[in-house]
């Protein structure tokens, strides 16, 4: 699980990674024989190879267009873009408004066999926060953007904040909702290699890549996930 992408190796820290350390990373994977995979080539999947990568991105950012674009081109991996669609075009929150968000001409510039794109929410809020019928409407304002700009989206989806609701009955109602909207799969955090066939395909989990990971570390998380030493 990836977000921001910068030239900068000094601001590389948190949920923003240098681009060097990116490279470094894609490189690794390459050249120890890992094969990427979309989100949409997991749904028929009952098993796949011990080094096999799903790389995602979310909120569809400029710094990914212009940073992680051409080297996912350059060393030939696919990724998973997630996008919040009520800010195509404008600016995040939740980066205190430092982010631009891609437009609809830029998300469909985007080279589809490099590039796959998913859904985000439509306002990137906690969908544990959120009644029934807001997550509905929700998911309807994101469906009716896809259809009027003609995006090809795949349904799947990359939680906010990794937020989705844990007590039982909100939980069920939740994943109701996602098989009433056609969601596909849906992506917690987790910090775990996910194993096939998956328990649940609406708690698939997915590791956090930090931009203050050295490469030994991120080689751990390849392999394990994230565990508390670290």
């Amino acid at each position: 699980m990836y977000h921001n992408i910068t030239p900068n190796n000094d601001l590389s820290l948190g949920l923003t990674l240098s681009a060097s350390k990116f490279e470094e990373q894609l490189d690794f994977l390459n050249k120890n024989g890992y094969t990427s995979l979309f989100v949409s080539e997991l749904e028929q999947m009952q098993s796949i190879a011990s080094k096999s990568v799903v790389v995602t991105f979310d909120d569809v950012t400029e710094n990914q267009l212009l940073y992680a674009l051409p080297l996912l081109k350059k060393h030939n991996i696919k990724a998973t873009f997630f996008i919040p669609f009520s800010y195509i075009g404008k600016t995040d929150l939740w980066n205190n408004g430092s982010e631009k968000i891609m437009t609809i001409e830029e998300l469909k510039s985007l080279d589809s066999s490099i590039i796959e794109l998913g859904h985000h929410s439509f306002y990137h809020r906690k969908y544990s926060d959120l009644s029934e019928q807001e997550i509905e409407d929700d998911f309807d304002k994101s469906f009716d953007i896809i259809t009027k700009n003609n995006l090809n989206v795949y349904p799947s989806l990359a939680y906010p904040y990794g937020n989705f609701p844990k007590k039982r009955l909100k939980k069920d109602l939740f994943f109701i909702i996602l098989e009433k909207k056609g969601i596909k799969m849906a992506f917690r955090i987790g910090n775990r290699v996910n194993i096939f066939p998956v328990k649940n395909k609406f708690e698939m989990q997915r590791i956090d890549i930090k931009g203050q990971d050295t490469l030994f570390k991120f080689k751990w998380k390849l392999k394990v996930g994230k565990l508390s030493l670290f």
